[in-house]
């Protein structure tokens, strides 16, 4: 089952929560409850997530205990997370998986233990999810999409161009680089020419661009699974004098949207990590009060450019 999320209907499933909370304070404790939270790497992007949920849950009426574990993208430590919070019998547990295409066992011990569970970022590799489990994040092969139509206008459909994975193991690489190469079949005449891992890090995705341009490779725009890869390419070109060469980047992330004002990135996606981060505790809290979520709860993208930055300046 799919839930459609918009950001009106967020915002009003937010307050219904929220009174709802009201309600029950008198008779719950909201300070008792606790949350597990584990997330797969605590990068640029995570961060900020990590961020709206612990100021989200300092908000509800009596606050909410968040214990944040980082696995450091190994999926046998996040499973201990995992195993711990289990163990000390936490209300809910939210999980940001290391690997996209390892959450079975997670799964399992979390139901199997009658505790609810979110997913968030990342969506597991699995058709559905069995009841009490559900994924709060946005599509991201429509994300690769948005950046690329955007990108193949800007290079008058044609031209050579670079792509910078993200990290292998995740799904989000695939989907989006899925999204780019949906745009690209209706291109011909845009020639994929470079096409590697930055496992989404800035310093990455410089060292990848160097490399290409000292190797004497010529493209016209690069395109790249995040922001922090797309900085990093645009210091890389702008360093070689190609200042000229558009740099796509997804996240819309503080550092995102200050690179679009810098001119070093054309155009981001926005995947609200505050709206993502609060959805997350709101379902988690709706799990634990039995209410029916099961499936994907979608939080809308929008597509950052030169012209529209200014009104994304909110974090």
């Amino acid at each position: 089952m799919q839930i459609a999320s918009s950001s009106r209907a967020l915002a009003r499933t937010r307050a219904v929560l929220f009174a709802t909370v009201l309600c029950l304070a008198g008779s719950t404790a909201l300070a008792d409850l606790r949350l597990g939270v584990s997330v797969g790497q605590f990068d640029n992007y995570v961060a900020y997530l990590v961020r709206a949920m612990q100021a989200h849950a300092r908000q509800l009426p009596g606050g909410v205990t968040l214990q944040v574990e980082d696995s450091g993208s190994d999926v046998v430590r996040q499973l201990g997370h995992v195993e711990s919070f289990v163990a000390q019998q936490v209300d809910a547990i939210i999980v940001n998986p290391a690997d996209t295409a390892a959450t079975g066992k997670i799964t399992e011990r979390a139901t199997q233990a009658g505790i609810p569970l979110v997913y968030l970022n990342s969506r597991p590799e699995v058709p559905e999810f069995p009841a009490g489990v559900a994924f709060v994040g946005t599509d991201e092969r429509r994300l690769g999409q948005m950046q690329m139509e955007y990108l193949a206008a800007k290079m008058g459909g044609k031209g050579d161009l670079a792509i910078l994975l993200g990290r292998l193991a995740h799904d989000d690489t695939r989907k989006r680089t899925a999204g780019v190469k949906d745009v690209l079949a209706r291109y011909p005449q845009i020639r994929v020419v470079e096409e590697q891992s930055g496992d989404w890090q800035r310093d990455k995705g410089l060292d990848l661009t160097n490399n290409w341009l000292l190797s004497g490779r010529a493209f016209d725009a690069v395109v790249a699974n995040n922001d922090e890869m797309g900085i990093g390419a645009a210091m890389a070109l702008r360093q070689a004098g190609r200042r000229e060469v558009p740099v796509g980047g997804i996240d819309g992330t503080p550092d995102g949207l200050a690179a679009i004002a810098r001119g070093q990135l054309a155009v981001t996606l926005l995947r609200d990590p505050v709206a993502m981060g609060e959805e997350a505790v709101d379902v988690a809290l709706r799990l634990v009060r039995k209410e029916v979520v099961q499936g994907d709860v979608w939080i809308p993208v929008q597509l950052i450019t030169p012209d529209n930055h200014t009104q994304f300046q909110r974090y």
